[in-house]
């Protein structure tokens, strides 16, 4: 099962937090890392006033439960010094569950789809990079039909 996971970084060394942050999941969840986008830059989202943010997505092929990978990725960000701030506030890392292969998971804490991803920029860019022909399972579309239908005003990928 391939599960798709961005990650974004807006404290510190934004580029090393993010490139850590890939290493330990993939290693952390058992999983093989299946495809990494490029990195961009983009601004904040939801709260403004905060520095921008580096962000990605990464593929990753893994045998554990959605609830599982989700704890794993928490103890990720957590072993990364992040800790809960204001919502949508800075962070050194932001590691969440976009899809994990074509399920549906509504429990409580976990969402797949993730609720909000497809009206943000910042997360279909980089995914429409590596899995353009993604459907998402609820809405039908491809990862690149929403991207192409978002505004990505405040997304510059990054050159490596």
């Amino acid at each position: 099962m391939i599960a798709y996971i961005a990650i974004g970084s807006n404290l510190g060394d934004r580029i090393a937090n993010v490139k850590k942050a890939v290493l330990r999941a993939a290693d952390e969840v058992k999983a093989t890392l299946v495809l990494l986008s490029s990195f961009y830059e983009t601004e904040p989202w939801g709260m403004k006033e905060q520095g921008a943010f580096v962000n990605a997505v990464m593929g990753v092929e893994t045998e554990l439960t959605p609830a599982a990978l989700l704890a794993h990725l928490k103890s990720v960000e957590a072993g990364m010094g992040r800790q809960e701030t204001e919502r949508w506030g800075p962070r050194t890392i932001d590691l969440d569950i976009i899809f994990y292969g074509d399920l549906v998971v509504g429990e409580d804490g976990l969402t797949i789809p993730h609720p909000s991803a497809h009206e943000r920029a910042f997360v279909m860019v980089p995914l429409a990079e590596i899995a353009p022909e993604f459907k998402h399972p609820v809405l039908g579309r491809t990862v690149s039909e929403i991207a192409g239908s978002l505004d990505k005003t405040g997304v510059r990928k990054m050159e490596p």
